[in-house]
């Protein structure tokens, strides 16, 4: 990688590239396994791998529980059916039932989600179904007296709406990670929802985004609950958003991952499909509208998803696992690049500031700065690539606090050329997208509201 900082970075596109590449050499002693995962009964994703020689296991083991880990927090699963050697299973199995972060995967995807372990099971690739499509309509309903609202790590945002008419918009600051009391987390989505209704002669509709997993409006994992302990999780927040709805007289209320709300604001915004959105703030969160317009069921927790393959990557404080997406992409790449280029802080320093401090002296042209945008826009580029192989891509819009500036203007410029240099049949393929600025203000909070068709 072209960068002066994350210089040993080790793309994961360009990791399975060449062992791939290898793979298909070998024959004819390669072969393949084929990975099915599906939702109890219900196929959504398959896979066909070329794998080496039966000599080289341990790179062969990393080479599918990494493109396996992928395919689990993008799609999401509980059942994983397996045609490929048997102790290539076996270590899959071990590696889910007794490695730390196997186990984070286990418990958040299977157990906290779906409600049952991940379970891995062997079988023959012919009897591996193809997934059914998942799109579904959801959304771009304007009518009527609406409010949408996302939460987030470090800001609550609302907005007021009339037949497509943004009335009221406002940013609250809140810091929900580590509330241990669910009653903080209901009081101020209350507030905010109250704020918004002040500036509406009715509410008609109420449609919200935030960062987790949402089953029916049902919180199933959410980094903005993590404080609260599990009792107290399954008793007062998995239902947090059924109180909410019932203290505004069961109008029409859905919420939604954040990034799945991204995303259909930019193909609103920009009046295409095929797109990715992805938002670099206080986490990463990602989600996708197909080529047909729709957005799926898909979980696309792409922060989790590892990116870089060097032995030594930076670890998520979450799942504890190495090089994922998280650690480049948010608040938090940017603080750990920041110590990289030498750019001191007080270890009281809160991330929204360490971020407001390089955005500053990157507005400045300070040369630090720079560096740690250039290595952001680098990893992004190859990582696009790695994405490639989860969605069909023809648009990728960027946005959240992390973008904002000239420091935004650079990751994008950096992730073009990165395409352009490693990936050129991409680079014709995927077009990078800013949110102009009438997106920036109310197109996220537009498009939350627009979530529920009216009765």
């Amino acid at each position: 990688m072209n960068a002066v900082l994350d210089r040993d970075f080790v793309p994961a596109a360009q990791w399975h590239r060449a062992y791939e590449a290898e793979a298909r050499a070998a024959r004819p002693a390669a072969r393949s396994v084929t990975l099915g995962l599906l939702r109890d009964h219900q196929p959504v994703a398959r896979r066909v791998y070329p794998v080496l020689p039966a000599d080289e296991v341990m790179r062969t083991f990393f080479h599918i529980e990494r493109r396996l880990k992928s395919l689990l927090w993008a799609y999401g699963g509980h059942r994983i059916l397996v045609d490929g050697p048997a102790d290539l299973l076996q270590r899959l199995q071990k590696h889910y039932a007794s490695s730390p972060t196997g186990r984070f995967d286990s418990l958040m995807i299977g157990e906290r989600i779906f409600g049952t372990p991940l379970t891995l099971e062997a079988t023959t690739a012919d009897t591996i179904p193809e997934p059914a499509s998942d799109s579904r309509p959801i959304g771009r309903h304007l009518d009527g007296c609406r409010i949408g609202f996302d939460l987030g790590g470090s800001d609550r945002k609302c907005a007021a709406m009339i037949d497509g008419t943004v009335v009221f918009s406002e940013e609250v600051p809140w810091n929900p990670y580590f509330q241990k009391d669910p009653q903080y987390h209901f009081d101020g989505i209350m507030d905010s929802l109250q704020r918004a209704a002040a500036h509406l002669p009715r509410v008609d509709a109420i449609g919200g985004s935030a960062a987790g997993v949402y089953v029916k409006n049902e919180v199933r994992v959410s980094s903005l609950f993590r404080g609260v302990n599990q009792a107290d999780f399954d008793q007062h927040v998995r239902g947090i958003f059924h109180r909410v709805r019932d203290a505004w007289n069961h109008v029409p209320f859905i919420v939604i991952n954040d990034g799945d709300v991204a995303a259909l604001a930019g193909a609103m915004s920009l009046n295409v499909n095929a797109l990715l959105g992805v938002s670099m703030g206080t986490s990463m969160a990602a989600g996708y509208v197909t080529p047909e317009g729709f957005l799926t069921s898909w979980l696309n927790e792409l922060a989790f998803v590892p990116v870089d393959y060097r032995p030594d990557a930076p670890a998520d404080e979450w799942s504890g696992d190495l090089g994922c997406a998280v650690q480049f992409f948010s608040q938090q790449g940017v603080a750990r690049l920041a110590c990289e280029a030498g750019l001191d802080f007080d270890d009281n320093t809160p991330l929204p500031d360490r971020l407001l401090a390089v955005q500053d002296r990157m507005e400045k042209g300070d040369l630090a700065a720079e560096r740690i945008y250039t290595a952001i826009g680098d990893a992004f580029g190859h990582t696009l690539a790695h994405w490639t192989k989860l969605y069909t891509l023809r648009h990728v819009l960027i946005l959240g606090r992390v973008t904002s500036g000239a420091g935004g203007d650079l990751i994008v410029a950096r992730a073009r050329r990165r395409l352009e240099i490693d990936y050129p049949d991409l680079a014709e393929q995927i077009q990078l997208h800013m949110p102009n600025e009438r997106m920036k203000r109310h197109g996220q909070a537009v498009a939350a509201a627009s979530l529920p068709a009216l009765s």
